[in-house]
Protein backbone atom coordinates (compact mmCIF):
# COMPACT_ATOMS: atom_id res chain seq x y z
CA UNK A 1 0.00 0.00 0.00
CA UNK A 2 1.79 3.39 -0.72
CA UNK A 3 0.27 6.82 -0.55
CA UNK A 4 -0.25 7.68 -3.82
CA UNK A 5 -2.16 4.49 -4.47
CA UNK A 6 -5.81 5.15 -5.35
CA UNK A 7 -8.93 3.62 -2.63
CA UNK A 8 -12.18 3.44 -2.53
CA UNK A 9 -14.88 4.35 0.11
CA UNK A 10 -18.17 3.14 -0.03
CA UNK A 11 -18.08 2.95 -4.18
CA UNK A 12 -16.27 5.94 -4.04
CA UNK A 13 -13.07 6.27 -5.71
CA UNK A 14 -10.01 8.42 -4.95
CA UNK A 15 -6.87 8.70 -6.80
CA UNK A 16 -4.58 8.98 -3.83
CA UNK A 17 -4.52 8.78 0.29
CA UNK A 18 -3.05 11.92 0.75
CA UNK A 19 -6.58 14.10 1.20
CA UNK A 20 -6.66 17.78 2.84
CA UNK A 21 -8.07 18.01 6.53
CA UNK A 22 -10.49 20.53 6.97
CA UNK A 23 -8.78 23.52 8.61
CA UNK A 24 -11.20 26.63 9.78
CA UNK A 25 -10.97 29.50 7.74
CA UNK A 26 -12.99 31.68 10.51
CA UNK A 27 -13.77 34.01 6.93
CA UNK A 28 -17.07 33.95 6.36
CA UNK A 29 -19.87 36.48 6.85
CA UNK A 30 -21.03 37.11 10.96
CA UNK A 31 -24.63 38.33 9.29
CA UNK A 32 -26.35 39.25 6.82
CA UNK A 33 -28.08 37.27 4.30
CA UNK A 34 -24.67 35.78 3.41
CA UNK A 35 -24.07 34.98 6.77
CA UNK A 36 -22.15 31.62 7.07
CA UNK A 37 -21.44 30.79 3.68
CA UNK A 38 -18.94 30.11 1.26
CA UNK A 39 -17.15 33.40 -0.23
CA UNK A 40 -14.56 33.97 -2.45
CA UNK A 41 -11.64 33.36 0.37
CA UNK A 42 -13.09 29.80 0.17
CA UNK A 43 -13.44 29.42 -3.67
CA UNK A 44 -9.67 30.46 -3.93
CA UNK A 45 -8.37 28.25 -0.71
CA UNK A 46 -10.08 25.66 -1.78
CA UNK A 47 -10.07 25.65 -5.38
CA UNK A 48 -6.04 25.86 -5.15
CA UNK A 49 -5.69 23.15 -2.89
CA UNK A 50 -8.08 20.85 -5.51
CA UNK A 51 -5.31 21.66 -8.42
CA UNK A 52 -2.62 21.16 -5.84
CA UNK A 53 -3.14 17.10 -6.34
CA UNK A 54 -4.52 16.01 -2.98
CA UNK A 55 -7.10 12.83 -3.39
CA UNK A 56 -9.76 14.22 -1.23
CA UNK A 57 -10.49 17.92 -0.33
CA UNK A 58 -12.38 18.43 3.39
CA UNK A 59 -14.36 21.34 3.59
CA UNK A 60 -13.36 23.19 7.56
CA UNK A 61 -16.20 22.62 9.91
CA UNK A 62 -19.27 23.92 8.73
CA UNK A 63 -22.21 24.39 11.27
CA UNK A 64 -25.41 22.94 11.47
CA UNK A 65 -26.98 26.32 12.66
CA UNK A 66 -25.71 29.74 13.04
CA UNK A 67 -25.46 28.43 17.06
CA UNK A 68 -23.36 25.84 16.24
CA UNK A 69 -20.51 27.54 14.61
CA UNK A 70 -17.05 27.80 16.30
CA UNK A 71 -17.17 31.58 15.61
CA UNK A 72 -19.20 34.10 14.18
CA UNK A 73 -16.96 34.30 11.04
CA UNK A 74 -17.39 29.89 10.28
CA UNK A 75 -19.64 28.37 7.77
CA UNK A 76 -23.41 27.30 8.50
CA UNK A 77 -24.99 24.89 5.97
CA UNK A 78 -28.52 24.52 7.49
CA UNK A 79 -31.04 25.28 5.38
CA UNK A 80 -32.37 25.26 1.03
CA UNK A 81 -30.60 29.22 0.46
CA UNK A 82 -27.18 28.19 1.70
CA UNK A 83 -27.18 25.35 -1.49
CA UNK A 84 -26.10 27.91 -4.27
CA UNK A 85 -22.76 28.94 -2.60
CA UNK A 86 -21.69 25.45 -1.40
CA UNK A 87 -22.32 24.04 -4.75
CA UNK A 88 -20.55 26.31 -6.14
CA UNK A 89 -17.51 25.38 -3.86
CA UNK A 90 -17.79 21.49 -4.06
CA UNK A 91 -17.73 22.68 -8.11
CA UNK A 92 -14.62 24.49 -7.82
CA UNK A 93 -13.22 21.52 -5.50
CA UNK A 94 -13.77 18.50 -8.26
CA UNK A 95 -13.07 20.53 -11.44
CA UNK A 96 -9.91 20.71 -9.76
CA UNK A 97 -9.15 17.23 -9.80
CA UNK A 98 -10.11 16.25 -6.10
CA UNK A 99 -12.97 14.71 -4.62
CA UNK A 100 -15.06 17.25 -2.24
CA UNK A 101 -15.72 16.15 0.94
CA UNK A 102 -17.19 18.58 4.17
CA UNK A 103 -17.05 18.45 7.38
CA UNK A 104 -19.99 19.10 9.82
CA UNK A 105 -20.66 19.69 13.13
CA UNK A 106 -22.11 21.63 15.66
CA UNK A 107 -19.29 23.49 18.55
CA UNK A 108 -21.22 22.94 21.26
CA UNK A 109 -19.86 24.78 24.84
CA UNK A 110 -16.53 25.45 22.08
CA UNK A 111 -19.09 27.58 20.12
CA UNK A 112 -18.87 31.84 20.12
CA UNK A 113 -15.50 32.45 20.35
CA UNK A 114 -13.01 34.67 18.62
CA UNK A 115 -11.41 33.80 15.73
CA UNK A 116 -7.63 33.04 16.45
CA UNK A 117 -5.49 36.06 14.95
CA UNK A 118 -8.03 38.19 17.50
CA UNK A 119 -7.25 36.40 20.67
CA UNK A 120 -8.75 33.58 22.36
CA UNK A 121 -12.43 33.68 24.36
CA UNK A 122 -16.04 34.23 24.13
CA UNK A 123 -17.83 36.57 21.74
CA UNK A 124 -20.37 38.91 23.83
CA UNK A 125 -24.21 38.31 22.86
CA UNK A 126 -23.51 41.94 22.33
CA UNK A 127 -21.22 41.67 20.28
CA UNK A 128 -22.38 38.83 17.57
CA UNK A 129 -21.75 35.66 19.73
CA UNK A 130 -24.68 33.85 21.06
CA UNK A 131 -25.61 31.67 24.28
CA UNK A 132 -23.46 27.98 24.04
CA UNK A 133 -25.17 25.04 25.18
CA UNK A 134 -23.81 21.24 25.58
CA UNK A 135 -24.52 18.12 27.81
CA UNK A 136 -23.81 19.46 30.96
CA UNK A 137 -23.33 23.13 32.21
CA UNK A 138 -19.70 22.87 32.11
CA UNK A 139 -17.04 25.03 30.82
CA UNK A 140 -14.02 23.87 28.65
CA UNK A 141 -12.31 26.72 30.88
CA UNK A 142 -12.98 30.57 32.01
CA UNK A 143 -12.11 32.22 29.21
CA UNK A 144 -14.51 29.78 27.56
CA UNK A 145 -17.14 30.92 29.74
CA UNK A 146 -20.15 28.28 31.36
CA UNK A 147 -22.30 26.24 29.00
CA UNK A 148 -26.26 25.35 29.29
CA UNK A 149 -27.01 22.34 29.62
CA UNK A 150 -29.62 21.40 26.92
CA UNK A 151 -32.75 19.85 27.16
CA UNK A 152 -33.53 16.31 25.83
CA UNK A 153 -36.14 18.31 23.22
CA UNK A 154 -32.87 20.23 22.30
CA UNK A 155 -30.94 17.04 21.96
CA UNK A 156 -33.12 15.63 19.51
CA UNK A 157 -33.63 18.24 17.32
CA UNK A 158 -30.00 18.76 17.30
CA UNK A 159 -29.93 15.31 16.13
CA UNK A 160 -32.46 16.25 13.23
CA UNK A 161 -30.45 19.08 12.43
CA UNK A 162 -26.93 17.22 11.95
CA UNK A 163 -29.49 14.70 9.12
CA UNK A 164 -30.60 18.21 7.55
CA UNK A 165 -27.55 19.79 7.04
CA UNK A 166 -25.39 16.23 5.96
CA UNK A 167 -28.60 15.68 2.91
CA UNK A 168 -27.99 19.84 2.12
CA UNK A 169 -24.48 18.84 1.83
CA UNK A 170 -24.78 16.08 -1.13
CA UNK A 171 -27.31 18.46 -2.77
CA UNK A 172 -25.10 20.93 -3.00
CA UNK A 173 -22.59 18.32 -4.20
CA UNK A 174 -20.12 17.07 -1.71
CA UNK A 175 -19.22 13.42 -2.16
CA UNK A 176 -18.54 12.71 1.20
CA UNK A 177 -19.46 13.74 4.43
CA UNK A 178 -17.45 13.99 7.51
CA UNK A 179 -19.23 14.56 11.16
CA UNK A 180 -16.78 16.52 13.52
CA UNK A 181 -16.83 14.04 16.63
CA UNK A 182 -12.98 15.23 18.21
CA UNK A 183 -11.44 18.36 19.19
CA UNK A 184 -13.80 18.49 22.09
CA UNK A 185 -16.60 19.81 20.17
CA UNK A 186 -20.16 18.69 20.69
CA UNK A 187 -20.12 15.79 20.02
CA UNK A 188 -17.09 14.86 21.75
CA UNK A 189 -18.19 16.71 24.33
CA UNK A 190 -21.19 14.10 25.17
CA UNK A 191 -18.84 11.04 24.71
CA UNK A 192 -16.19 12.46 27.74
CA UNK A 193 -17.39 12.22 31.67
CA UNK A 194 -15.47 15.06 31.74
CA UNK A 195 -17.87 17.25 29.70
CA UNK A 196 -21.06 14.84 30.04
CA UNK A 197 -22.42 14.68 33.62
CA UNK A 198 -25.80 14.20 32.53
CA UNK A 199 -27.75 11.69 35.04
CA UNK A 200 -30.79 10.78 32.13
CA UNK A 201 -30.00 8.73 28.94
CA UNK A 202 -27.64 10.97 27.52
CA UNK A 203 -25.29 10.00 30.02
CA UNK A 204 -23.88 8.12 32.65
CA UNK A 205 -22.41 4.65 31.25
CA UNK A 206 -21.10 4.34 28.14
CA UNK A 207 -24.43 3.73 26.01
CA UNK A 208 -25.47 6.99 27.68
CA UNK A 209 -22.46 8.97 26.92
CA UNK A 210 -22.62 7.28 23.46
CA UNK A 211 -26.08 7.99 22.29
CA UNK A 212 -25.99 11.08 20.81
CA UNK A 213 -22.88 10.14 18.87
CA UNK A 214 -24.76 7.26 17.67
CA UNK A 215 -27.53 8.42 17.03
CA UNK A 216 -26.24 11.46 14.94
CA UNK A 217 -23.99 8.85 13.02
CA UNK A 218 -27.37 6.68 12.32
CA UNK A 219 -29.92 10.25 11.66
CA UNK A 220 -27.24 11.23 9.09
CA UNK A 221 -26.51 7.71 6.94
CA UNK A 222 -30.91 7.64 6.85
CA UNK A 223 -30.23 11.29 5.25
CA UNK A 224 -27.66 10.48 2.59
CA UNK A 225 -28.20 6.99 1.82
CA UNK A 226 -24.90 5.44 -0.06
CA UNK A 227 -22.30 8.33 0.27
CA UNK A 228 -19.76 7.86 2.01
CA UNK A 229 -20.19 8.74 6.12
CA UNK A 230 -16.73 9.64 7.68
CA UNK A 231 -15.99 10.52 11.41
CA UNK A 232 -13.45 12.80 13.17
CA UNK A 233 -12.88 11.35 16.74
CA UNK A 234 -10.62 12.39 19.37
CA UNK A 235 -9.56 8.81 20.57
CA UNK A 236 -8.68 10.26 23.78
CA UNK A 237 -8.99 12.92 26.49
CA UNK A 238 -4.69 12.34 27.36
CA UNK A 239 -5.80 12.17 30.65
CA UNK A 240 -5.03 8.11 30.82
CA UNK A 241 -1.98 8.60 28.68
CA UNK A 242 -0.55 11.73 31.01
CA UNK A 243 -1.74 9.84 34.56
CA UNK A 244 -3.78 12.95 35.25
CA UNK A 245 -7.28 13.46 35.80
CA UNK A 246 -9.87 16.49 35.39
CA UNK A 247 -12.47 16.97 38.32
CA UNK A 248 -11.74 13.14 39.19
CA UNK A 249 -12.15 12.09 35.79
CA UNK A 250 -9.48 10.05 33.44
CA UNK A 251 -12.00 11.49 30.73
CA UNK A 252 -12.63 9.67 27.17
CA UNK A 253 -9.75 6.80 26.44
CA UNK A 254 -8.76 4.71 23.46
CA UNK A 255 -10.67 1.61 24.67
CA UNK A 256 -13.78 3.29 24.55
CA UNK A 257 -13.01 4.64 21.10
CA UNK A 258 -12.28 0.96 20.00
CA UNK A 259 -15.65 -0.31 21.25
CA UNK A 260 -17.17 2.25 19.58
CA UNK A 261 -16.02 2.32 16.14
CA UNK A 262 -16.97 -1.49 16.66
CA UNK A 263 -20.90 -0.59 17.11
CA UNK A 264 -21.24 1.87 14.01
CA UNK A 265 -20.85 0.11 10.91
CA UNK A 266 -22.35 2.74 9.26
CA UNK A 267 -19.21 4.88 9.46
CA UNK A 268 -17.31 4.11 6.49
CA UNK A 269 -13.93 5.76 7.59
CA UNK A 270 -12.62 7.00 10.72
CA UNK A 271 -10.22 10.01 10.67
CA UNK A 272 -8.51 9.73 13.80
CA UNK A 273 -7.25 12.60 16.11
CA UNK A 274 -7.06 13.15 19.84
CA UNK A 275 -7.44 15.44 22.60
CA UNK A 276 -9.30 18.70 22.50
CA UNK A 277 -12.04 18.70 25.30
CA UNK A 278 -10.04 18.97 28.51
CA UNK A 279 -7.04 21.67 28.82
CA UNK A 280 -4.09 19.13 29.30
CA UNK A 281 -0.55 19.17 28.22
CA UNK A 282 -0.20 16.71 25.28
CA UNK A 283 3.12 15.42 24.28
CA UNK A 284 3.43 15.75 20.84
CA UNK A 285 5.82 15.26 18.18
CA UNK A 286 6.09 14.23 14.46
CA UNK A 287 3.39 11.61 13.78
CA UNK A 288 2.41 11.58 17.41
CA UNK A 289 -1.81 10.64 16.62
CA UNK A 290 -0.15 7.59 14.35
CA UNK A 291 -0.35 5.01 17.11
CA UNK A 292 -3.93 5.59 17.87
CA UNK A 293 -4.95 5.26 14.09
CA UNK A 294 -3.01 2.16 14.43
CA UNK A 295 -3.97 0.56 17.59
CA UNK A 296 -7.91 1.32 15.70
CA UNK A 297 -7.20 -0.12 12.42
CA UNK A 298 -5.65 -3.47 14.41
CA UNK A 299 -8.31 -4.33 17.15
CA UNK A 300 -11.13 -3.25 14.70
CA UNK A 301 -10.25 -3.75 11.23
CA UNK A 302 -11.89 -0.10 10.29
CA UNK A 303 -10.23 1.90 7.76
CA UNK A 304 -8.36 5.03 9.20
CA UNK A 305 -6.88 8.48 8.31
CA UNK A 306 -4.71 10.58 10.37
CA UNK A 307 -2.95 13.84 10.87
CA UNK A 308 -0.48 15.39 13.73
CA UNK A 309 3.04 16.70 12.74
CA UNK A 310 3.08 14.59 9.52
CA UNK A 311 5.50 17.28 7.68
CA UNK A 312 7.51 15.28 4.83
CA UNK A 313 7.10 12.78 2.07
CA UNK A 314 8.88 9.74 3.65
CA UNK A 315 6.82 10.07 7.23
CA UNK A 316 3.73 10.41 5.28
CA UNK A 317 4.67 7.33 3.16
CA UNK A 318 6.28 5.38 6.14
CA UNK A 319 2.44 5.87 7.56
CA UNK A 320 0.33 4.32 4.78
CA UNK A 321 2.93 1.51 3.57
CA UNK A 322 3.29 0.17 6.93
CA UNK A 323 -0.53 0.63 7.28
CA UNK A 324 -0.58 2.90 10.69
CA UNK A 325 -3.35 4.47 8.69
CA UNK A 326 -5.07 4.31 4.93
CA UNK A 327 -4.46 7.84 4.33
CA UNK A 328 -2.51 10.62 5.87
CA UNK A 329 -4.32 14.22 6.32
CA UNK A 330 -2.57 17.21 5.81
CA UNK A 331 -3.54 20.55 7.34
CA UNK A 332 -0.93 23.00 8.33
CA UNK A 333 1.68 22.20 5.69
CA UNK A 334 -0.74 22.79 2.90
CA UNK A 335 -1.53 26.23 4.52
CA UNK A 336 1.71 27.39 3.05
CA UNK A 337 1.90 25.09 0.19
CA UNK A 338 -1.06 24.24 -1.43
CA UNK A 339 0.75 22.19 -4.21
CA UNK A 340 2.60 19.82 -1.64
CA UNK A 341 0.63 16.94 -2.56
CA UNK A 342 2.21 16.83 -6.17
CA UNK A 343 5.72 17.86 -4.98
CA UNK A 344 5.96 14.85 -2.64
CA UNK A 345 4.57 12.73 -5.58
CA UNK A 346 7.70 13.36 -7.29
CA UNK A 347 10.09 13.24 -4.75
CA UNK A 348 9.01 10.01 -4.31
CA UNK A 349 9.03 9.55 -7.80
CA UNK A 350 5.30 8.76 -8.80
CA UNK A 351 4.09 9.71 -11.92
CA UNK A 352 2.97 13.42 -11.28
CA UNK A 353 0.02 14.91 -13.62
CA UNK A 354 -0.59 18.25 -14.16
CA UNK A 355 -3.28 20.43 -15.91
CA UNK A 356 -2.97 21.41 -19.30
CA UNK A 357 -3.01 24.49 -18.24
CA UNK A 358 0.04 24.47 -16.73
CA UNK A 359 2.15 21.93 -18.71
CA UNK A 360 4.09 24.59 -20.23
CA UNK A 361 5.53 25.69 -16.54
CA UNK A 362 6.36 21.76 -15.65
CA UNK A 363 8.13 21.46 -19.06
CA UNK A 364 10.26 24.26 -19.09
CA UNK A 365 11.92 23.48 -15.97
Amino acid sequence: MHLFDPITIRGLDISNRLWLAPMCQYSAESDGPNLGRPNEWHFQHYGSRALGGFGLVTVEATGITAQGRISPHCLVLNNDADVPAFAKLAGLIEAGGAVPAIQIGHAGRKGSSQVPWEGRGSVSVSDGGWETIAPSAIGYDDKLGTPREMTAAEITDTISQFARSAKLAVEAGFKAIELHGAHGYLMHQFLSPVSNRREDEWGGDFAGRTRFFSDVVRAVREAIGDVPLIARISATDWLEETASTHDGSEGWKVAETIRLVRELPEVDFWNVSTGGNVPVRIPTGPGYQVPFSRRIKEETGASTGVAGLIANATQAGVVVHDEHADVVYIGRVALHHPYIARQWAAQMGEPVTWPNQYLRGVNER
